[in-house]
Protein backbone atom coordinates (compact mmCIF):
# COMPACT_ATOMS: atom_id res chain seq x y z
CA UNK A 1 0.00 0.00 0.00
CA UNK A 2 1.49 3.38 -1.17
CA UNK A 3 0.10 6.23 0.33
CA UNK A 4 1.44 9.93 0.42
CA UNK A 5 0.68 12.49 3.06
CA UNK A 6 -0.55 15.49 1.35
CA UNK A 7 -1.79 19.07 2.46
CA UNK A 8 -5.34 18.88 2.39
CA UNK A 9 -7.52 22.03 2.08
CA UNK A 10 -10.54 22.67 3.99
CA UNK A 11 -13.55 25.62 3.07
CA UNK A 12 -11.32 27.45 6.44
CA UNK A 13 -8.57 25.22 7.04
CA UNK A 14 -5.19 23.84 5.50
CA UNK A 15 -3.81 20.55 7.07
CA UNK A 16 -0.54 20.31 6.49
CA UNK A 17 2.10 17.29 7.12
CA UNK A 18 3.73 17.22 10.25
CA UNK A 19 7.54 18.54 10.72
CA UNK A 20 9.25 18.39 13.59
CA UNK A 21 9.44 22.45 13.75
CA UNK A 22 5.74 22.50 13.79
CA UNK A 23 6.62 21.76 17.75
CA UNK A 24 7.14 25.71 18.07
CA UNK A 25 3.69 26.23 17.87
CA UNK A 26 2.31 23.43 18.74
CA UNK A 27 3.10 23.50 22.31
CA UNK A 28 1.34 26.47 22.86
CA UNK A 29 -1.99 24.81 21.39
CA UNK A 30 -1.59 21.72 23.17
CA UNK A 31 -0.40 24.01 26.48
CA UNK A 32 -3.69 23.87 28.44
CA UNK A 33 -3.96 20.87 30.95
CA UNK A 34 -7.79 21.10 30.24
CA UNK A 35 -6.98 19.62 26.54
CA UNK A 36 -5.86 16.16 28.51
CA UNK A 37 -9.08 16.09 30.61
CA UNK A 38 -10.87 12.92 28.93
CA UNK A 39 -7.31 11.95 27.46
CA UNK A 40 -5.07 11.57 30.36
CA UNK A 41 -1.68 12.95 30.70
CA UNK A 42 -0.34 16.53 30.60
CA UNK A 43 1.42 19.14 28.11
CA UNK A 44 4.59 18.34 27.03
CA UNK A 45 7.38 20.29 27.18
CA UNK A 46 8.77 22.25 24.05
CA UNK A 47 11.86 19.72 23.86
CA UNK A 48 9.62 16.33 24.74
CA UNK A 49 7.10 17.55 22.07
CA UNK A 50 10.28 17.74 19.67
CA UNK A 51 11.34 14.29 20.65
CA UNK A 52 7.71 13.30 19.77
CA UNK A 53 7.30 14.91 16.34
CA UNK A 54 10.55 13.04 15.42
CA UNK A 55 8.92 9.88 16.52
CA UNK A 56 5.94 10.63 14.27
CA UNK A 57 7.45 12.05 10.98
CA UNK A 58 8.84 8.67 10.64
CA UNK A 59 5.34 7.36 9.42
CA UNK A 60 5.20 4.00 10.19
CA UNK A 61 5.66 2.29 13.49
CA UNK A 62 8.43 -0.08 14.40
CA UNK A 63 6.73 -3.48 12.89
CA UNK A 64 5.80 -1.73 9.65
CA UNK A 65 2.42 -3.14 10.19
CA UNK A 66 0.95 0.71 10.78
CA UNK A 67 1.54 3.77 8.40
CA UNK A 68 1.48 6.70 10.40
CA UNK A 69 -0.42 10.55 9.32
CA UNK A 70 -0.31 13.36 11.24
CA UNK A 71 -0.99 17.20 9.76
CA UNK A 72 -1.32 20.67 11.78
CA UNK A 73 -4.09 22.07 11.44
CA UNK A 74 -3.77 25.77 10.55
CA UNK A 75 -6.34 28.40 9.86
CA UNK A 76 -6.12 29.09 5.86
CA UNK A 77 -7.01 32.88 6.23
CA UNK A 78 -3.49 33.95 8.37
CA UNK A 79 -1.72 30.54 8.75
CA UNK A 80 -2.63 30.22 12.63
CA UNK A 81 -2.13 26.97 14.05
CA UNK A 82 -5.37 25.68 15.73
CA UNK A 83 -4.67 22.33 16.38
CA UNK A 84 -3.97 18.30 15.02
CA UNK A 85 -4.82 15.21 13.33
CA UNK A 86 -3.33 11.89 12.74
CA UNK A 87 -4.30 8.79 10.95
CA UNK A 88 -2.64 5.31 11.69
CA UNK A 89 -3.69 3.30 8.40
CA UNK A 90 -2.85 -0.41 8.42
CA UNK A 91 -0.35 -1.57 6.59
CA UNK A 92 -2.93 -3.33 4.05
CA UNK A 93 -4.56 0.37 3.64
CA UNK A 94 -7.91 -0.93 4.20
CA UNK A 95 -8.64 0.24 7.79
CA UNK A 96 -7.61 3.65 9.92
CA UNK A 97 -7.74 5.01 13.28
CA UNK A 98 -8.48 8.58 13.49
CA UNK A 99 -7.92 11.53 16.10
CA UNK A 100 -8.63 15.15 16.15
CA UNK A 101 -7.00 18.02 18.51
CA UNK A 102 -8.23 21.73 18.51
CA UNK A 103 -6.40 24.00 21.35
CA UNK A 104 -9.03 25.70 23.59
CA UNK A 105 -8.88 28.70 22.35
CA UNK A 106 -9.99 28.18 19.15
CA UNK A 107 -12.82 25.03 20.46
CA UNK A 108 -16.16 25.69 19.45
CA UNK A 109 -15.93 26.86 16.29
CA UNK A 110 -16.38 24.35 14.21
CA UNK A 111 -12.48 23.38 13.28
CA UNK A 112 -12.38 19.59 14.87
CA UNK A 113 -15.06 18.63 12.51
CA UNK A 114 -14.06 20.12 9.78
CA UNK A 115 -10.62 19.34 9.83
CA UNK A 116 -11.77 15.50 10.98
CA UNK A 117 -14.17 15.65 7.72
CA UNK A 118 -11.36 16.57 5.56
CA UNK A 119 -9.00 13.71 6.92
CA UNK A 120 -11.67 10.95 6.29
CA UNK A 121 -12.59 12.31 2.74
CA UNK A 122 -8.81 12.36 1.89
CA UNK A 123 -8.59 8.27 3.73
CA UNK A 124 -11.24 7.48 1.69
CA UNK A 125 -10.13 8.84 -1.39
CA UNK A 126 -6.94 6.74 -0.75
CA UNK A 127 -9.15 3.45 -0.30
CA UNK A 128 -9.38 3.37 3.08
CA UNK A 129 -12.91 1.28 3.73
CA UNK A 130 -12.95 1.42 7.53
CA UNK A 131 -12.04 4.45 9.83
CA UNK A 132 -12.31 4.40 13.69
CA UNK A 133 -12.19 6.78 16.46
CA UNK A 134 -12.19 6.09 20.00
CA UNK A 135 -13.85 8.45 22.13
CA UNK A 136 -14.45 8.82 26.28
CA UNK A 137 -18.53 8.68 26.64
CA UNK A 138 -18.07 11.64 28.61
CA UNK A 139 -16.38 13.78 25.51
CA UNK A 140 -19.36 15.93 23.91
CA UNK A 141 -17.82 17.59 21.66
CA UNK A 142 -16.11 14.50 20.34
CA UNK A 143 -19.11 12.96 20.18
CA UNK A 144 -20.57 15.45 18.13
CA UNK A 145 -17.34 15.60 15.63
CA UNK A 146 -17.67 11.93 14.79
CA UNK A 147 -21.68 12.28 13.90
CA UNK A 148 -20.90 15.14 11.88
CA UNK A 149 -18.48 12.72 9.84
CA UNK A 150 -20.51 9.78 9.68
CA UNK A 151 -19.04 7.75 12.21
CA UNK A 152 -21.83 5.97 14.32
CA UNK A 153 -20.92 4.25 18.00
CA UNK A 154 -20.35 0.61 18.26
CA UNK A 155 -20.63 -1.79 21.43
CA UNK A 156 -17.04 -1.92 21.44
CA UNK A 157 -14.36 -0.27 23.78
CA UNK A 158 -11.02 -0.24 24.45
CA UNK A 159 -9.85 1.04 27.36
CA UNK A 160 -12.65 2.92 28.41
CA UNK A 161 -13.34 4.61 25.27
CA UNK A 162 -16.64 4.10 22.95
CA UNK A 163 -15.00 2.87 18.96
CA UNK A 164 -16.56 4.87 16.46
CA UNK A 165 -16.83 3.65 12.72
CA UNK A 166 -17.32 4.47 9.54
CA UNK A 167 -17.73 2.16 6.94
CA UNK A 168 -17.71 2.84 3.01
CA UNK A 169 -19.13 0.59 0.64
CA UNK A 170 -17.70 0.89 -2.89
Amino acid sequence: MTITASTILTARLRLTPLVVDDADAMVTVLGDARMYEFTGGAPLSLDDLRDRYGQLVGGRSADGAELWFNWIVRLDSDGSVVGAMQATVSATGSSAEVAWEVGVAWQRRGFASEAAAGIVEWLVDEGVDQVRASIHPGHHASIKVAAKCGFSPTAETIEGETVWLRTVFR
